[in-house]
């Protein structure tokens, strides 16, 4: 009886330390909730936007083709190959083509026909006119020559003037004939259309090409490229076009050369922004005499971004979102609230927002979706 008792008393003083522990962690946890939270804090500041953003970019040839045949016939001879460099109107490429040779042959032969029939006209012409200039004179004396015969050697020598009209436009007709076979075995020779690089060669001696081998058809004999003007040509997102102006300098590296930097200056602005992409192309014009960048290189460029007008920023750590949105965490008169916002450029931890803020606004620097709106807080700078 007596351990029954001293059982009962030890369950009772247990129970009444449980209790009272479960009463002071609730009073502690109500404690807790009514003190408010510390919080590192920042503030809003206002300042114009002065820094660079890496963007990548291609290098490309100022000039590039395709150099496809404009007549049909077999290669003879191609004098470049593949790194060949190359002149302005210089032979690149000689075709063969007998047919032409018929053609011109032809031609030739008509020339001299039509020129054969114009100078029969003018001889028929200056008889039958003359016979007619001396009717005519004989006619002045009454019952010499008769009317009719006078009308018939007038008429006559106008039909021998349109024959000779005809003759003549005949030969016209036939120069111009040998002229564009001419120009057609001209094209036999295939010249290079400005100063670069044969970059591919993709056939050879005995090949069969003609006009019908261009886009869409067999491949084209040679590539050119010029290399000694490059152009390097930057995607600039549409939040960064503004302020690009012709002629600003712009620095580059670019992979073959690490460590080293270029620069050149902006001289084309397409004024267009791509649909899909959401860019603009800008183009830097290189010079490159010494052949040091090869085109088709990819690069990275120190792209200027200036604003001429101040925008806000806070540190980037006060940037959060929750899958939904993005914000700050702004503390007002000891509570916090949730601001939206577009986030803009990053410079040195700080980044520009766009939202219902003012400069010296207070926001949480470290901010995390769990603060929620209405928190009671105690901002401390950071």
């Amino acid at each position: 009886m007596r351990s029954y008792f001293l059982a009962l008393v030890f369950s009772l003083t247990v129970i009444g330390c449980s209790s009272s522990a479960v009463q002071q962690s609730q009073a502690n946890e109500a404690a807790a909730a009514r003190s408010p939270q510390h919080v590192a804090a920042a503030s809003v500041e206002s300042q114009k936007l002065d820094t660079t953003l890496s963007l990548p970019a291609q290098i490309t040839p100022y000039e590039a083709v395709d150099v496809y045949p404009k007549v049909t016939g077999f290669i003879d001879i191609i004098l470049v190959d593949r790194g060949s460099h190359v002149k302005s109107g210089e032979v690149i490429v000689r075709l063969s083509a007998p047919e032409l040779v018929a053609q011109r042959t032809q031609a030739e032969a008509g020339l001299h026909s039509a020129e054969a029939q114009l100078a029969a006209a003018q001889a028929k012409f200056a008889s039958d006119h003359g016979t007619y200039l001396h009717l005519a004179a004989a006619a002045k004396t009454p019952g010499v020559v008769a009317g009719n015969d006078l009308q018939v050697a007038e008429q006559t020598a106008a039909a021998d003037n349109a024959q000779l009209e005809a003759a003549s436009n005949n030969v016209q007709a036939a120069r111009e004939s040998l002229r564009g076979v001419a120009q057609l075995e001209s094209y036999l020779e295939i010249h290079a259309p400005f100063d670069g690089v044969v970059t591919q060669r993709n056939l050879h001696p005995g090949a069969l090409v003609g006009p019908a081998s261009g886009q869409g058809g067999a491949q084209p004999i040679v590539q050119i490229e010029s290399v000694s003007r490059l152009r390097v040509v930057v995607p600039v997102p549409e939040a960064y076009v503004g302020g690009i102006q012709e002629g600003q300098q712009v620095a580059f590296s670019v992979p073959a050369y690490p460590g080293r930097t270029f620069r050149a200056p902006v001289a084309r602005i397409s004024h267009d922004i791509n649909q899909n992409t959401r860019t603009m192309q800008v183009e830097l014009d290189l010079h490159n005499a010494d052949s040091q960048i090869t085109p088709g290189t990819y690069t990275s460029v120190e792209w200027p971004i200036h604003r001429s007008y101040a925008t806000l920023f806070v540190p980037s750590s006060a940037v959060t979102t929750d899958l939904q949105r993005t914000f700050v965490i702004r503390v007002r008169q000891g509570k916090t609230e949730w601001v939206d916002i577009k986030a803009g450029v990053t410079v040195n931890g700080k980044t520009e927002v766009f939202g219902d803020l003012q400069p010296g606004d207070v926001v949480v620097a470290n901010a995390t979706d769990s603060i929620r709106s209405g928190t009671a807080v105690s901002a401390q700078p950071k």
